[in-house]
């Protein structure tokens, strides 16, 4: 599925911070940085200006009939009572019906599961919502303890964080993930956060503002298949283990074997996604050495082994 063009749709009591997470992942131009722009637009059901749960209103010269041709349709989160128009819910059902997408942030997943999207697909939502989602919509598969799922044509994040993380996951699922790590350095995206991640639910990516080891972070990306150690790399920052272990905590929030593992397993997606490399060339030149230990990290991190990922990924 292409991602030229986002429509970010807004009701009456749409918070504005989730919404900035949809025109930050989408509607900002970064083209001089490499990274392509699709077509962004924040789109009203009707012409009058559309309050926000913060007291001001938004105005937009956009309405549904852009919706009705983006590639993804994005409903962000509301605070108060909701109703959901019904032209919005229209909207929504033949934007999956055409073989584009739709995504929720937040309690946006409610207007999926009333346009009857959320029937049989695993979906989520803030953990604070999530009983009231599968008590609205039994059929729907409410899973309260990821960051993102991914279902098919219906993409449904968490809190505001966790729609940050998906939109770098359609991001890098369209332009790999050297872009999604470019659109993540420049939004200063926290360090790696562990758990939640299934088969349908992508591994954050992370990349941060490490001002003194950023070279060095840069240099292991780019030559993963190396073998890489705490000491070699403490040894090329020129630092004691421990001054380097408390400036790798510092910069990137979490140790240097974490993020080298993270990084790896990151470069093998992107592997399995573009190639068809054996498995056993996919783990040496992500730095795994063999296929075991790929498919050891792999499934814990990612939620299931590389071949069953491409074959997904591939279908």
């Amino acid at each position: 599925m292409s991602l030229n063009s986002v429509a970010a749709v807004i009701v009456p009591g749409v918070a504005p911070f989730e919404l900035g997470v949809a025109c930050e992942g989408f509607g900002v131009d970064r083209i001089a940085d490499g990274v392509p722009r699709p077509e962004f637009a924040v789109v009203s059901v009707e012409d009058a200006p559309v309050p926000t749960s913060n007291g001001f209103s938004i105005t937009t010269p956009h309405r549904l009939d852009v919706a009705e041709q983006a590639d993804l349709v994005i409903v962000t989160a509301t605070f108060g009572p909701t109703v959901w128009p019904a032209e919005l819910l229209g909207t929504l059902r033949r934007t999956v019906a055409r073989g584009a997408r739709v995504m929720s942030i937040c309690n946006g997943a409610f207007a999926l599961g009333e346009a009857g999207l959320l029937d049989g697909r695993d979906c989520t939502t803030h953990w604070r919502h999530a009983a009231q989602l599968a008590e609205e919509f039994p059929a729907a598969r409410v899973n309260p303890n990821v960051l993102y799922v991914c279902d098919g044509p219906v993409l449904t994040s968490a809190g505001s964080a966790a729609g940050l993380d998906l939109c770098l996951h359609l991001i890098r699922e369209e332009h790999g993930v050297g872009v999604a790590n470019v659109v993540a350095r420049r939004m200063v995206m926290p360090p790696f956060r562990e758990g939640g991640q299934a088969q349908f639910v992508g591994a954050p990516i992370r990349a941060c503002e490490a001002e003194t080891l950023a070279p060095l972070l840069d240099e292991i990306t780019s030559d993963l298949a190396t073998e890489h150690t705490v000491e070699s790399m403490a040894a090329q920052s020129a630092m004691s283990l421990r001054t380097f272990a408390r400036r790798f905590r510092d910069e990137t929030g979490t140790t240097p074997h974490v993020w080298l593992t993270n990084q790896r397993v990151h470069h093998a997606r992107e592997m399995l996604e573009r190639g068809d490399d054996p498995i056993e060339t996919v783990a040496a030149r992500s730095g795994f050495g063999t296929a075991a230990m790929l498919r050891h990290h792999f499934t814990r991190l990612v939620g299931t082994s590389p071949a069953t990922y491409r074959r997904t990924f591939r279908g």
